[in-house]
């Protein structure tokens, strides 16, 4: 089954770009019904893919990673998003004993040391659980805008996801910013309060901070690195 959906992916990008995000979503959940889920991140672009997918089918599984480094608002999300749609967001955590031994070697906060650390902080965190809530799955959705930083400006709306053998669906990859909120004030989508304070990207605590106006709005991710390194390693 993998092969073949190696095979399917740029016939799927070709047949569905430009379609329109429920369009793409009512495709894909249609088609791949029980190997399907949204891997939200909680931000904006996800909230606005869970409210769609809730109205074109709420029996899609949505899951989140929860790396334990999370702010309280991120938290208090996933609890009014549940009660807003009537679901129950699946989390998936880093394995302790990872976790206890990367803080014995390297400390608590070892991702200001260097990209290196950072990224097996994220690995441990992030992409070790990811890989967990992929069993049993053909597909996932993601809210990757074009826009929303220079690593993601040659995403395509289906792709061939080799690292973890699935395709991978980008419903609003050509969306604006401004389309996105349009969206989450005139359906009344909940989103984290910190978009409200200066945070247009918000990921865990101590990689995230508020950013002026006018800056890129990835900015505030792992701000001490360079733009083209700043990514986590689940969107390569």
């Amino acid at each position: 089954m993998k092969q073949e959906l190696s095979l399917i992916a740029r016939e799927l990008d070709g047949q569905l770009s430009g379609t329109g995000a429920e369009h793409i979503l009512a495709h894909i959940l249609h088609a791949y019904r029980g190997t399907v889920a949204l891997a939200s991140s909680l931000g904006l672009e996800d909230q606005v893919l869970t409210d769609m997918i809730h109205r074109i089918d709420p029996s899609t599984p949505i899951f989140t990673l929860d790396t334990g480094r999370l702010f309280p608002e991120t938290y208090s999300l996933i609890e009014r998003t549940n009660l807003t749609y009537g679901i129950r967001i699946r989390l998936y955590f880093p394995d302790y004993r990872e976790v206890e031994q990367m803080t014995a070697e390297h400390g608590v906060n070892p991702f200001y040391e260097s990209v290196e650390k950072r990224r097996l902080c994220c690995r441990i965190r992030k992409i070790h659980p990811l890989k967990r809530a992929f069993a049993g799955l053909n597909v996932w959705i993601c809210g990757l805008r074009h826009d929303q930083s220079v690593t993601r400006a040659g995403l395509r709306t289906v792709e061939w996801d080799e690292q973890n053998g699935l395709l991978k669906v980008n419903p609003l990859i050509d969306w604006s910013e401004e389309q996105v909120w349009d969206y989450i004030r005139a359906h009344g989508v909940p989103y984290n309060r910190l978009h409200d304070q200066g945070y247009p990207s918000i990921g865990c605590q101590p990689c995230t901070r508020a950013v002026a106006p006018g800056e890129d709005i990835r900015s505030g991710r792992w701000w001490w690195e360079e733009p083209d390194r700043k990514e986590c390693g689940l969107h390569r």
